[in-house]
């Protein structure tokens, strides 16, 4: 029985599968070790919780339009 899926503790290389298939063109392995380099979130065990990720994205993006 396959495990069910846990946003909450993804692999990374699962969260990239799942973003693309959803329409994102930007992540790549690249991409989000660089995330990580900047602080984005994870949790120890280096999975990533999709909705704490997702959170940290969108304030990148406030910051950046000054808000």
């Amino acid at each position: 029985m396959n495990d069910p899926l846990k946003l909450t503790a993804l692999r990374p290389e699962l969260l990239i599968r799942l973003l693309k298939q959803a329409g994102c063109r930007t992540i790549s392995e690249e991409s989000l070790t660089a995330d990580f380099e900047a602080d984005a979130p994870r949790n120890a065990d280096g999975t990533v919780n999709l909705i704490h990720y997702a959170a940290w994205l969108a304030q990148q993006t406030g910051d950046e339009n000054g808000d």
